[in-house]
C-alpha cells in the first residue's frame, strides 16, 4: 500500500532531507535482506529436524549464525522490512502514511517476538546469551 499511493512522488524534489533519508532507508532494506538470505542459507544449515509447519525451509536453522549481520543484530530480514516501510513513507510524507508505517512497525516488532519465543524453544540458553550480546533491529540502538 506505501509504494501504491506514493509512487509519483519518488523522484520528486531528489536533493530534499526527506528524499536523502529516504533513499538511505531503502539502501539499507536492500542490503540487509541480501545480507541476512546469504547467512540464512549459508550458515543456518537448514534442516527438516524442526517440525514446525509455519516455518519456511530457510527459517528452519539448525546452527545459530553469530556472524556478518547477525553479529550485530537477531533479525536483518524484519530490519529489513522495517527501513523499507520508512523508506516509502519519507518519499511522501503525511498522516495516512504514518499511520499505516506505525502499524506495519508494531506488526513486524511483535513478529519478531515471536520468532524469538521459537528460537529460544529450539536454541536453548545459547539464544538468550546471544539475545544479550546483540540488539533487534538496529545495530547499537534497538
Amino acid at each position: 500500500m506505501l509504494f501504491a499511493v506514493n509512487y509519483k512522488t519518488w523522484f520528486e524534489n531528489p536533493l530534499s532531507l526527506h528524499q536523502i533519508f529516504s533513499w538511505i532507508f531503502l539502501c539499507l532494506s536492500a542490503y540487509l535482506v541480501v545480507a541476512g538470505a546469504i547467512l540464512l542459507n549459508r550458515a543456518g544449515k537448514s534442516t527438516n529436524n524442526r517440525k514446525d509447519e509455519s516455518l519456511y525451509q530457510f527459517e528452519k536453522t539448525s546452527e545459530l549464525i553469530e556472524t556478518g549481520i547477525f553479529k550485530y543484530i537477531r533479525h536483518p530480514l524484519y530490519s529489513s522490512l522495517i527501513f523499507l516501510t520508512w523508506g516509502i513513507f519519507l518519499k511522501n510524507p503525511n498522516y495516512h502514511l504514518l499511520f499505516v508505517s506505525l502499524i506495519s512497525t508494531a506488526f513486524l516488532y511483535l513478529t519478531a517476538r515471536c520468532d524469538e519465543r521459537e528460537c529460544i524453544e529450539f536454541f536453548g540458553n545459547e539464544y538468550v546469551e546471544y539475545m544479550k550480546r546483540t540488539k533487534l533491529f538496529i545495530p547499537f540502538l534497538l
